[in-house]
């Protein structure tokens, strides 16, 4: 009680006019803590929620491979998961016992069967009975939501250790609609819209917004020569587990021992020659390709998330902290153009700005709507998908939040000092955003975890 009395009390100065605030307790340098360059929402004393923040301390992933005939073609989705879970286990040696939940983001596969199959996941990775496990489904986003989700729970103090994670096996569960439509959506022009393929809403996006054939096959090249690099020197193996599983011969029915730590998508020939040639799919005179569409993909991912508090207390590395997220509708006939309006919205609920943040790990649904948001929001090429994206990875709906998060926080590692903050989005079917901002987790302190300005007599930019 007396910790909330004090932050009411901390906020309150934090409101009068500067002029009157040092009068508040006397000390005029109370207020000098606080200055913040970040914008209108950079946290006051942030120095006393130090403990409370939601940090991550470990995030893996499995290689990512082409559906049905890349290396795990013939691998089952519970043996996909198991092998992340099992690894947060055993690179932080937590008590398997100590998380409170399991949430999974995943897609294509009804419901219940994948959510029993999250349990068996469970079970094979050595978690007790004990501890529950759920399923999230927010398209393309369900990976990077479920790791919202268990930094909320944790903020709100349903638990204080938790898992988000991703799955998708695109071999098992192909992309198709069961069941009638509902004729009462001929008369809703956008629930019609929900309907529309995507590679549809992405030739929407390329005639609406001007994206060339020629900026979209480009895009591609790029994707596939960053990835290509980024494997040949190593930088995917902290991120990457290996997954022992088999790989069984369709003519013969012989089952081959294999272990997958490569994701197998990735063409480091791919030139913009090459792309040219390929027809496109979804419209007769348009722009999009297979080549500069993300690629149909298998894998999973795994996030452990705790309070900084918890995890100084267990000794405990800090890989990044959970700063914000935004979910955010946009029309669903061009739906690719969320992150353009996700990014934004998660970047001011942080106290950012754009130019604040370091490195973007933006999902490559199509080219036509990464190149738009991209262009729109005025990025740096060199601070996006630097080492490469779902064009040339791959994009396991359910657990692309899941890799991003795990590729980015690496990747800010790896970069130490000179990159603070990042940024994950996606655009979402049927007309959706969701963006997320994480914070290198060695780049702050207790005195402070917002950026220090020069002299400056105000609390933040609204007050200029």
């Amino acid at each position: 009680m007396e910790k909330a009395i004090e932050r009411q009390r901390v906020l309150l100065q934090h409101l009068r006019p500067s002029s009157s605030s040092s009068s508040v307790h006397g000390d005029a340098s109370s207020l000098s803590a606080s200055i913040c360059a970040a914008g209108d929402s950079a946290a006051y004393q942030r120095s006393g929620s130090f403990g409370d923040d939601i940090v991550i301390v470990a995030a893996y992933r499995t290689a990512l491979c082409k559906s049905k005939r890349g290396g795990f073609k013939d691998t089952y989705p519970d043996d996909l998961l198991a092998p992340v879970l099992r690894a947060l286990i055993d690179k932080t040696k937590i008590n398997p016992s100590e998380v409170g939940d399991i949430v999974v983001g995943t897609v294509l596969a009804p419901g219940s069967q994948r959510a029993s199959e999250c349990r068996m996941a469970a079970f094979y990775a050595g978690f007790p009975e004990t501890v529950p496990i759920r399923t999230v489904n927010r398209q393309c986003s369900s990976g990077l939501q479920a790791v919202a989700d268990v930094a909320a729970a944790i903020k709100a103090g349903f638990y204080d250790i938790g898992i988000g994670a991703g799955l998708e096996s695109m071999t098992v569960n192909p992309m198709a609609w069961e069941g009638s439509v509902n004729p009462k959506v001929k008369s809703f022009a956008q629930a019609q819209n929900c309907l529309l393929p995507m590679g549809v809403t992405s030739e929407n996006v390329a005639h609406r917004f001007g994206v060339t054939r020629q900026e979209q096959d480009q895009a591609a090249v790029e994707s596939h020569r960053k990835a290509a690099a980024a494997t040949a020197a190593g930088r995917f193996k902290d991120e990457i587990i290996p997954v022992a599983t088999k790989i069984v011969d369709p003519k013969t029915g012989d089952e081959k021992p294999v272990t997958i730590a490569v994701d197998d998508g990735i063409r480091p020939s791919a030139t913009l020659s090459d792309l040219a040639k390929l027809k496109p799919v979804f419209k007769k005179d348009g722009c999009t390709t297979a080549g500069n569409s993300s690629q149909v993909s298998d894998g999973a991912g795994a996030v452990l998330l705790m309070k900084r508090s918890l995890a100084m207390e267990k000794g405990l590395p800090i890989l990044g902290v959970f700063r914000t997220f935004a979910a955010v509708g946009v029309d669903p006939a061009i739906m690719g153009v969320g992150p353009a309006v996700a990014i934004p919205a998660a970047v001011k609920a942080a106290g950012l700005e754009l130019d604040d943040i370091d490195l973007f790990e933006i999902n490559e649904a199509f080219a036509s709507q990464f190149v738009y948001c991209r262009n729109k929001l005025g990025l740096e090429p060199e601070k996006v998908n630097v080492n490469g994206g779902a064009m040339a990875m791959g994009h396991p709906l359910g657990a692309t939040g899941a890799r991003c998060v795990a590729t980015l926080l690496h990747e800010m590692k790896r970069r130490g000092k000179d990159c603070r903050f990042g940024v994950i989005s996606m655009c979402i079917g049927t007309g959706m955003g969701a963006a997320a901002v994480l914070e290198r987790g060695d780049s702050v302190d207790e005195l402070s975890n917002a950026r220090k300005v020069g002299t400056n007599s105000l609390l933040s930019k609204d007050a200029r």
